[in-house]
């Protein structure tokens, strides 16, 4: 060693082992490989259809069937088929079209907004939540197109050149639902088709008939998983996740607008854009936890629908179920600190008066219930989550019951005051579109991967060579 030089000698680091309750559970269990991920979510598309899918699409395959017999019953007879009588002008039509719309919003939350923050636990629930918002849409476009009455005039709703040289009326609110829920629609199944491409890939290569390899590879679009249509489509999936994050904003937003620029007691507020959207994504993600809890049981996905995605989404639902709750409230104070005797009768009315029954449901399941998700057991237990989740959407049915007929059936001259009864067609119609929902779904479950295949190899613990489960561990446990 030369002269005046020390010797150095290497210094270990010990790097403390995370505390075990303080160790996060991992997005795939058991350390599954890449091959049984896709084995077994392919799988729910290449076996025999269950006894229960079976029982399930029958029942909702004849409510479609009631809803196409509705519709024909409705557009041959005229909307005075339903039970919309003076003053109340609006109602299940309207209430039902603002709950479809709302549940879709779960799905573009986790899928556009959740992906912009990097939340990687979203990729074990996003493809059904895509799903369940294209068919939620679907529903709701039903009720504007069948609310004009002539539906036959519905093609004057789109900005189309004709000989009459007639235009939409872009001040009416119509035309804000028409351009808000088609633009959501189409960016909406534009999202949900790019992320499948990759997995239909994969079903085409494992496809075993010549029907499954045209149609899966048809969709495909020639996918083969090269860097360069793995950076094709990293850039487009990023792009549409940009475009469908205002769109989560402001579709309930323009929604909400139609009745807050009215000039009705308790509608014309401007806390209702917020309020609608928290209480979208409030029912949004109801739905998804009562779609999805009973798939993960019957399906054996424990391992790719964890303990931690259910918690995560129970969090979700607390937040936002706290934020309807306080618009409650706010709603309330609002009308007293404003001395105006419409808008205080108005709020006195929804809870004491004759629709007091839809009132205390409302705040029941939208402002208490959802409170017992601050419980770490409550939101563990699967029954529970599973029977709030139902509740959660009851509630928001009867909100937007509230809103709109006790905001209509008193009105300012007491001798227009009347109490609204809904038709067995409002009925059929409604439990019809339960068929189209749980038609479609069904069938989306049953030819195409409910769980994002690619997504979730990229969240497992060997695809991160330095995660405290990665490397040898992992590679030990798939030699085992």
């Amino acid at each position: 060693m030369a002269a005046g030089t020390t010797s150095i000698k290497p210094t270990q680091v010990v790097v403390p082992e995370t505390p075990a309750e303080l160790q996060r559970v991992p997005l795939v269990g058991n350390l599954r490989s890449f091959g049984w991920i896709s084995n077994r979510v392919a799988s729910l598309c290449e076996d025999k259809a269950p006894v229960w899918w079976w029982i399930l699409f029958i029942p909702s395959a004849l409510c479609l069937g009631m809803l196409l017999f509705m519709l024909s019953y409705q557009i041959s007879t005229g909307v005075g088929v339903w039970g919309n009588r003076h003053p109340v002008m609006w109602a299940w039509d309207i209430v039902n079209f603002v709950w479809w719309i709302g549940i879709g919003h779960a799905g573009t939350l986790i899928s556009a907004i959740l992906f912009l923050l990097r939340q990687r636990w979203r990729t074990g629930v996003n493809r059904a939540a895509e799903a369940m918002t294209i068919f939620a849409v679907m529903c709701a476009g039903i009720y504007p197109a069948m609310h004009v009455g002539r539906v036959w005039y519905d093609w004057w709703l789109f900005p189309i050149p004709n000989a009459n040289s007639i235009w939409p009326q872009f001040r009416s609110p119509l035309m804000w639902d028409v351009f808000a829920v088609s633009t959501y629609f189409t960016v909406s199944v534009l999202f949900w088709y790019m992320g499948l491409v990759p997995d239909l890939a994969v079903m085409r290569d494992r496809a075993k008939t010549r029907l499954r390899q045209f149609f899966y590879g048809l969709f495909a679009l020639g996918w083969t998983g090269s860097n360069r249509h793995w950076s094709n489509y990293e850039k487009a999936y990023l792009i549409l996740a940009g475009l469908s994050t205002p769109l989560v904003l402001s579709v309930h937003s323009i929604v909400s607008l139609d009745f807050s620029v009215s000039q009705l007691p308790g509608w014309h507020t401007t806390i209702f854009p917020p309020y609608f959207v928290a209480g979208a994504v409030f029912s949004g993600f109801g739905m998804v936890l009562t779609l999805l809890i009973p798939l993960r049981s019957i399906f054996k996905l424990e391992d790719l629908i964890t303990m931690r995605h259910i918690d995560l989404m129970c969090k979700v639902t607390l937040a936002t179920g706290s934020i309807v709750g306080y618009a409650y409230s706010m709603e309330f104070f609002i009308a007293w600190y404003s001395g105006n005797p419409n808008e205080q009768f108005h709020f006195l009315n929804r809870a004491l008066g004759p629709y007091q029954w839809a009132w205390i449901p409302m705040v029941t399941c939208n402002v208490l219930v959802p409170q017992l998700f601050w419980f770490r057991a409550i939101r563990h237990n699967l029954f529970i989550v599973f029977i709030m989740s139902i509740l959660v959407n009851v509630g928001m049915w009867f909100e937007r019951f509230v809103i709109i007929v006790i905001g209509l059936h008193r009105d300012f001259l007491p001798s227009n005051w009347n109490y609204y009864h809904p038709t067995w067609v409002d009925i059929g119609t409604y439990v019809g579109t339960f068929g189209l929902f749980f038609t479609m779904f069904l069938l989306f479950i049953r030819f195409l991967p409910m769980i994002a295949i690619s997504e979730v190899k990229g969240v497992t613990p060997q695809s991160d060579p330095h995660h405290p489960l990665g490397g040898a561990k992992v590679k030990e446990h798939t030699a085992q």
